[in-house]
């Protein structure tokens, strides 16, 4: 696209109007859907210090007369990457409502928080549809992206709803967030350093030559550093108790995907261990959807977890040295594969145009826990099958379902299956240590 003249632009500085104007016009061929007012509109809030647009904080600057600007470069820049972003309307991820989730205000000067944002407007006013004929004042968009455009509503059991978004869009959302995290954490440690040494000469607030006040805090968008194992073998009751744990997780990337930045410290719940720093999308996409704590539904999400990106998440759930030993998944996990691998040839089918289809809705319940292998059985059934409302296709015993896996493991993932087994010696002594016993007290001699 060729660069036009943009009305008021004075020396790389564009006003707020202009900005929300270029931005649409940037973006007009995007996958993403944008909003109009992503410079002037709530939650945008220009005396802040900055804006988020896409997944970058562009800075805000005010000339002599008052007047807010922003830098026309990073406007191209952020609209050039959202513009690259590929998007999949089928691909969704849970946005919520989640229960024991806290809400917010949706006010101009709280952080993002765009989870609760969306989830808190929702409930207050009634729905998605009703969203859109908003009221005066709500915030239109987050991050510049119109997200009610590409919101999705499902109903659950016909009462209980839930929000989903592409997750492209989550990611990108969830970048934004952690790119305001950043740039807050450094322009309050701009502040802090300016009390103790004095006035600043590159931080918080300076003006340059033409007298436009600029937000600098030192660069909010540094890049990730890799996740290599740091925290391999670590209790979470021990580790997030720690302080500053958040704030070290939030330097990591994404150890799944690698291109978000990681927001929580994803961790076995069967065994106690750290897995890996994991961003919110692929914290989301590993939750089992449980209908009660012994079941859970097996949704198409699953097509991810165990083909498409099965290496990468093989890996993740082995980052438990439990699991790893005992080659094997935590329970609801290991349910879910049993439905969605094992029992696959069992679903029935219906026609369709194109062929036949997989029909009705996939469901695993257990009785018992893998504490008890003996006594823990898998039922794996069918919802909503014009053949019945309800059909159990297979009861499967734990140890059978845990052997199944084991074979699956070997011939899908053999790396990860050739690292796991309790036969491991990964940090045993290399060399016998002779056990000398002590015979000299009463009743300790060795028979």
């Amino acid at each position: 696209m060729s660069e036009r003249v943009m009305p008021g632009r004075t020396d790389g500085l564009i006003t707020l109007v202009a900005a929300d104007a270029l931005w649409v016009d940037l973006t007009v061929d995007s996958a993403v859907p944008t909003a109009s007012g992503a410079f002037t509109c709530s939650p945008a809030c220009a005396r802040v210090g900055y804006v988020l647009l896409g997944g970058h904080v562009v800075a805000t600057a005010r000339a002599s007369g008052g007047q807010w600007s922003v830098p026309e470069a990073r406007v191209r820049r952020a609209a050039a990457e959202l513009n690259a972003v590929g998007m999949d309307r089928q691909d969704l991820v849970r946005i919520g409502p989640f229960r024991g989730a806290s809400r917010q205000a949706c006010d101009e000067e709280t952080p993002l928080r765009w989870r609760r944002r969306i989830t808190g407007e929702l409930e207050e006013l009634g729905g998605p549809e009703v969203a859109v004929r908003r009221e005066v004042g709500r915030p239109y968009h987050l991050a510049g992206i119109d997200w009610r455009q590409i919101l999705v509503e499902q109903t659950r059991d016909g009462t209980r709803r839930t929000w989903w978004l592409p997750r492209a869009v989550v990611r990108l959302l969830d970048a934004a967030e952690h790119a305001e995290t950043q740039w807050v954490q450094a322009a309050r440690t701009s502040r802090a350093t300016a009390a103790v040494a004095g006035p600043p000469s590159h931080h918080r607030q300076a003006k340059d030559a033409g007298g436009r006040q600029t937000t600098r805090p030192a660069d909010p968008t540094a890049s990730l550093r890799p996740y290599n194992a740091e925290l391999d073998g670590q209790l979470y009751s021990v580790l997030s108790r720690k302080p500053g744990t958040s704030r070290k997780v939030a330097g990591w990337a994404c150890a799944v995907c690698r291109t978000a930045p990681a927001t929580v410290l994803d961790h076995c719940h069967e065994h106690g261990y750290v897995r890996a720093p994991v961003c919110q999308s692929c914290n989301t996409q590993e939750r089992p959807d449980h209908l009660y704590s012994n079941d859970i539904r097996v949704a198409n999400r699953y097509t991810r977890l165990f083909h498409t990106d099965t290496d990468d998440w093989l890996r993740h759930w082995h980052r438990c040295p439990g699991c790893r030993a005992r080659t094997t998944l935590p329970l609801p996990h290991l349910a879910a594969w049993t439905a969605h691998i094992a029992c696959r040839a069992l679903r029935p089918t219906h026609r369709a145009p194109g062929g036949r289809k997989p029909c009705g809705v996939l469901r695993v319940s257990w009785t018992g826990s893998q504490n008890a292998p003996r006594s823990c059985l898998l039922t794996v059934a069918v919802d909503f099958c014009p053949s019945g409302e309800h059909r159990v296709l297979a009861q499967v015993p734990y140890r059978e379902a845990a052997e199944r896996f084991r074979t699956w493991l070997a011939e899908t993932a053999p790396a990860v299956a050739a690292a796991a087994g309790p036969d491991r010696l990964d940090g045993l002594p290399a060399q016998f240590r002779p056990v000398i016993p002590d015979t000299s007290g009463e009743d300790l001699e060795l028979f």
